[in-house]
This record gives C-alpha cells, structure tokens and sequence, in this order.
C-alpha cells in the first residue's frame, strides 16, 4: 500500500546515502528551496533557505575539517513519524575524526517536513552545539 509520505523504512533507505559516502543521493530528496535550521550557539549555527546554500555553509564546512581517510559519515540510529505524517524525525550518529584527530561523534534529531512530492522540505537540526565549534575552531 503507497502512503502520502515515505514510511519509516523508505526514510531509512533515503538517509542511509549519507552513512555510504554518496551525500547527492540523499540531498535529491531534498527541494532546492528547503529551509533549513541548524540550531544552537556554533559558528553552523542558523537558518539556510536553499538547498545550495545549506550545502555549501554547513554540510561542506564540516566535511573539509575531516581527515580524508575518516570522512563525515551519518548513520541512522532510528526514525519516527512520515507515512501518512508529513513530519518524521531521524536520528543520526556521525561518524569522522577531524584533521587534529578529535573524533567526531556528534549526535543528531533531524526534525524534517515532506511535500506530497516525497522531498524534504523543512528541517530542523538539533546537535550538540559544543562539539561543531570545537571541530571548526581546531580544524578550519
């Protein structure tokens, strides 16, 4: 039976793009002009109205600080909501270790928005705002 929304286990196979490597596969489930928060008191910090601009401040900041060979890797840790809800929330577990060898092990609740095209509309990132200007202070 089709829903309205992807169902948890459809969220789980769109998110786990970011967990492999392969960031474009799970950001084309994502409309351009998404807008996206990133809570807290860090230099990530804030409230991107595209897609491109999330990308580009926030997303590609934090993976230039990783060492090349440990790169920032996101895994689903359990979802909740979507199906017939156009809400759902992710949580996730980075994974990475930063350039100067601090382990980037940032814990993530993406509260997250579908349209009836099944894209990401909305998020709100909710993380642990000490860990993100740790990791660009010592590393950028």
């Amino acid at each position: 039976m089709s829903t309205l929304y992807p169902t948890p286990s459809e969220i789980i196979t769109i998110f786990s793009h970011l967990a492999s490597g392969n960031p474009d596969a799970f950001f084309a489930h994502v409309s351009p002009t998404v807008s996206w928060t990133i809570t807290g008191t860090h230099p990530l910090a804030g409230t991107f109205n595209s897609l491109s601009n999330f990308r580009q401040a926030a997303f590609a900041r934090i993976s230039a600080v990783m060492k090349e060979d440990e790169p920032f890797r996101l895994d689903v840790v359990n979802v909740a909501g979507g199906s017939s809800d156009a809400w759902a929330v992710t949580e996730l577990k980075a994974r990475g270790v930063c350039k100067n060898g601090l382990v980037y092990g940032n814990r993530y609740a993406w509260v997250h928005r579908w349209n009836e095209e099944r894209k990401i509309v909305e998020v709100r990132a909710y993380l642990d705002s000490a860990l993100v200007k740790q990791a660009l202070e010592e590393n950028e």
